[in-house]
């Protein structure tokens, strides 16, 4: 009798806590609103700075907000130029902030993460950092990994990594404005499995503009708070921003591009956060990654460089765009030598081909099978004869079989009709799995107008490689493609943050590259039978207006783009890039197997 009572009373238990633990993971995953709050501290007012902050949080939590992240710095203001000067205004973390704001999130159940200029209790260093507050007070804290200029006068780097906080409403990582022009800090979350990531900001576009491609490569909401008015001349154009794990704009708000429409008072946006929507596709890409093949990412190769190029180079390209003839090789060589014919451009240095360039590509393995040649096949003859006749590189790809296995391989093809270099498709797709082998290098190559890097379109997905031609001091990325929408987006048209406008037609992950690498990317993509066109040029820098990008909409024809591939006076360029790079840090990214 004794033992059925112990029996049923451990029954009674067992039951009561799957109960209690359903009805935790019920309330975990039921979606909830998330807040950016556009705040604008005063600089030297730091105690008043975190009166209002407390205010302006409760005014978010009030509307509903269980979220609410607020800009860098915003318990001090931005602009300090020494540690003497910001000396009287840093604090701990935890510390008075922290302390204040908790007030808050303890009445209201509600968790922020606020920039604040951190004071390191045990070594004195300062920090450009964030604190993270809950219901319960103090969860943790972010110390900036990648810094722009205005703090590197005061603040240590950030040595803390990605921290990934798991909370009730999903996991939680932190990065902060000029960390998002480094793949690296978003990455980190990433594989720390953040479901959300806190981006505190203070910014002119770059770091807002990274936002939509950091969401997708990692598959997680970003929610980012900019401030929105002038401190010093220094204007931060608003435009806080709610993406989606599939880099779809949730909520911004408005883009005020000069001092003169400084908004000085608090504000905020709000948007829903889905979180169903946490296990998604983008984040079960992460298994596709190829760690091995990502190592020099840990390198640090400044100040000093010898094997970067020095001197600039004008670069005259052709991108092929056509809609290919399925498995007719003779049709698509005499299309593209017919649109050739037709360039407005006579001399070229370059010539890329979309991915399958003679075949379009294959549905099963089957037609890979079938379309698929020795190397010294058909294709491979007439990219010689190509490179010849034009007096120009060529790039153009097929399936290569070697031994009885299948190869995805984009060939570089001189002016003398030699072959100097080859790259085998590192990340295949699922489709291309169940017939082809996976490359184990990167497609990095010298030529006469620069180092010239090679990518698939669909490794666009992967940001790493990106940042490993920034580390090989790329000069270019040809990118030879065969996209029809299945990954990747349209740039949203609403966020017009750019100086010079994107076509309306711009890939969110295409731009990526160019951007996160520092270098031009040349996109051949094929156009009709579902292909979505869209073959160009996408620049460094056209958020400030110093060049633009260019592409095609859906028509045939050789689009010809002109570009010089150095820009050393320019506010930031890849040399910048790298020397701000923080390497300590990556090591989770070379060494991860999620």
């Amino acid at each position: 009798m004794k033992n059925l009572k112990s029996s049923s009373f451990f029954l009674l238990v067992v039951s009561v806590f799957f109960i209690l633990m359903t009805a935790t993971a019920e309330a975990a995953i039921k979606p909830f609103l998330a807040a950016a709050l556009q705040f604008n501290p005063v600089l030297y007012e730091r105690d008043k700075n975190i009166n209002d902050l407390a205010k302006a949080v409760e005014m978010a939590a009030v509307r509903g907000a269980k979220l609410i992240v607020a800009p860098e710095m915003a318990t001090t203001g931005y602009q300090y130029n020494s540690r003497d000067e910001i000396s009287s205004y840093v604090d701990t973390i935890p510390g008075v902030a922290t302390d204040r704001i908790s007030e808050v999130t303890k009445k209201y159940g509600v968790y922020v993460v606020f920039g604040i200029a951190e004071r390191d209790a045990e070594t004195d260093l300062y920090y450009n950092a964030a604190a993270f507050v809950g219901p319960d007070g103090y969860i943790g804290k972010y110390r900036k990994s990648h810094q722009w200029e205005a703090e590197e006068h005061w603040a240590a780097w950030g040595d803390l990594g990605v921290p990934v906080y798991d909370t009730p409403l999903g996991k939680i990582a932190i990065n902060i404005c000029m960390d998002a022009t480094y793949f690296e800090t978003a990455r980190l979350a990433g594989l720390g499995d953040a479901d959300i990531l806190a981006f505190p900001t203070n910014s002119t576009a770059q770091a807002m503009w990274a936002l939509q491609s950091r969401a997708m490569q990692n598959g997680f909401y970003i929610v980012a708070a900019n401030r929105s008015n002038t401190e010093l001349e220094y204007h931060m154009i608003g435009a806080s921003a709610i993406w989606s794990p599939t880099g779809k704009l949730l909520s911004s708000a408005q883009v005020l591009p000069d001092k003169k429409d400084d908004l000085d008072e608090a504000n905020a946006i709000y948007a829903e956060i889905d979180t169903t929507e946490f296990n998604n596709i983008n984040k079960r890409r992460f298994s596709e990654r190829r760690p091995e093949i990502y190592k020099d990412i840990a390198l640090h190769i400044s100040p000093w460089n010898y094997k970067a190029n020095e001197t600039s180079k004008q670069v005259f390209a052709a991108l092929l765009q056509y809609s290919p003839i399925r498995s007719n090789k003779y049709k698509n060589m005499r299309k593209i030598e017919d649109l050739l014919s037709k360039r407005t451009v006579r001399t070229l240095d370059f010539i890329v081909l979309p991915e399958f360039s003679l075949t379009g590509k294959p549905r099963n393995a089957k037609e890979a099978e079938a379309y698929a040649e020795s190397p010294k096949g058909k294709s491979v003859g007439f990219y010689k004869e190509l490179a010849i006749a034009t007096n120009s590189y060529v790039i153009g790809s097929l399936i290569e079989e070697e031994e009885g296995r299948l190869y995805i391989r984009a060939l570089l093809v001189t002016p003398e009709g030699k072959i100097s270099g080859q790259y085998t498709k590192t990340h295949l797709n699922d489709n291309e799995r169940k017939w082809a082998t996976a490359g184990d290098s990167l497609g990095v190559f010298n030529t006469p107008k620069g180092r010239l890097g090679i990518i698939f379109g669909n490794e666009s997905q992967f940001p790493e490689m990106a940042g490993l031609m920034a580390v090989k001091r790329v000069d270019m990325i040809a990118v030879p493609a065969s996209w029809n929408g299945e990954y990747g987006a349209n740039i949203e048209k609403s966020y017009k943050l750019s100086m010079n406008p994107y076509p309306d037609n711009a890939m969110c992950l295409f731009d990526a590259v160019a951007l996160t690498s520092q270098s031009y990317t040349l996109i051949a993509n094929f156009t009709g039978n579902s292909y979505m066109g869209g073959s160009g040029k996408y620049a460094l820098d056209p958020l400030y207006g110093l060049d633009f990008v260019e592409l095609l909409n859906k028509e045939e024809k050789a689009f010809c783009v002109k570009f010089d591939t150095l820009h050393r006076e320019w506010w930031f360029n890849q040399e910048k890039l790298i020397g701000g790079r923080s390497p300590l840090l990556y090591k989770p990214i070379i060494s991860s197997i999620k």
